[in-house]
């Protein structure tokens, strides 16, 4: 069961707080440097990312260093996921292109989902997502390639004619359609491709804190016949929703390098 404790530990509020229950707020995202003097971006959340890099390098490295022709151990484990993001990720978005982008695509989606399920890791219990600054640093990353990549396959003019006036579409209809095309393209779609996994890894964390914390609360701060159900209550509904949030932490690792192969995808072809 994930724990109260662990859920919080690191942040500015206690399980139990005197005076009853107090339902966890964001207060429960704020770290502190990992110690007393160290700098104020060395908080858990960036020792997390860094450590999800550092687990990606080893077992990537494991996996590929000295492949063999019969793959066995770190290497089929591989080999499985190489192929998951090659077929499911690449090829449908980038065709003839997907081998050239696979080391970025296959990073993007491990490395999303370590950072994700750090969230249901006993100890660790926090998804590095939940902070916005990471997907924003991926999603920039993206938009920045796809800019440059479009400019380069398509032209400065060609890429952004492409991009506002697709063909088709009636003369008269471009006065709306250009700026919306621009705006999408320019604005929403890397805001969306960052906020949409930052969103879900928030939301989740604080639901599971939430459930967690009632559970903890009920069943051993205030038991009582009353609160007793409630605290088993609180106790499935985590348990449960820790199940479903596992599966929306793979979802969104796949969402968002999926997204990343769509438009790199659209930069490289303009038919995409």
């Amino acid at each position: 069961m994930i724990t109260p404790t662990l859920l919080l530990a690191g942040t500015s509020l206690a399980p139990a707080e005197p005076g009853g229950f107090h339902a966890p707020g964001p207060d429960i995202f704020n770290f502190p440097p990992l110690w007393e003097g160290a700098p104020t971006w060395l908080t858990k959340p960036t020792l997390l990312a860094m450590l999800s890099v550092l687990i990606l390098i080893v077992v990537m490295w494991g996996a590929f260093a000295n492949p063999k022709i019969v793959p066995r151990g770190l290497q089929n484990i591989g080999e499985i996921g190489y192929m998951f993001v090659r077929d499911q990720v690449a090829r449908p978005f980038l065709g003839k292109d997907a081998e050239r982008f696979m080391p970025l695509l296959v990073s993007i989606f491990f490395l999303v989902l370590l950072w994700n399920v750090m969230g249901v890791i006993p100890v660790v219990q926090f998804p590095v997502a939940s902070h916005i600054a990471f997907p924003i640093v991926l999603a920039a990353t993206i938009y920045i390639m796809r800019i440059y990549l479009g400019i380069k396959y398509q032209g400065p003019i060609g890429y952004f004619k492409n991009m506002m006036f697709p063909p088709g579409v009636p003369k008269a209809v471009y006065i709306l359609l250009a700026p919306i095309e621009l705006l999408s393209n320019l604005i929403l779609a890397p805001f969306t491709h960052a906020v949409r996994l930052f969103a879900n890894m928030f939301a989740g964390h604080m639901i599971l804190a939430f459930f967690s914390l009632v559970g903890f609360y009920f069943l051993f701060e205030n038991f009582g016949p009353l609160g007793a159900p409630l605290g088993l209550l609180g106790t499935v509904v985590t348990i449960a929703m820790t199940g479903l949030e596992i599966f929306i932490q793979y979802l969104q690792a796949f969402l968002f390098a999926m997204l990343a192969a769509m438009y790199i995808g659209q930069s490289l072809h303009a038919d995409h």
